[in-house]
């Protein structure tokens, strides 16, 4: 696993149950808002997806995006965490978490 790899999925060990967090809000924690495709990849290679909860992890649009495991059980996960989901699509506004600030993440070492 990359480093680029552990920094994300380290990111998203923070994310509490309930909320989520986009892909973007993570490229920008990790220092460039471009890297949300990037952040996508590293999710999708999560080697452990319950324990790391990358299914907390959605579009900037508020759609629901991938999931190695299937879109249908990131919305029925996203849902076991009373998360309301509609057309694969959650209101942010009720959900999102605050900014991510990297001198917040847990230590990977």
């Amino acid at each position: 696993m990359g480093e680029f790899q552990k920094e994300v999925l380290d990111i998203v060990k923070g994310v509490p149950r309930g909320k989520v967090v986009t892909y973007g809000m993570i490229a920008e924690a990790l220092g460039n808002r471009r890297l949300a495709r990037a952040v996508g990849l590293a999710l999708n290679r999560n080697p452990t997806p319950i324990r790391i909860p990358c299914h907390r992890v959605v579009r900037s649009d508020g759609r629901v995006g991938g999931y190695s495991r299937g879109v249908q059980e990131k919305v029925r996960l996203l849902r076991s965490e009373w998360i309301v989901v509609k057309h694969r699509r959650i209101n942010l506004n009720d959900y999102l978490i605050g900014r991510i600030a990297r001198e917040n993440r847990k230590s990977t070492s």
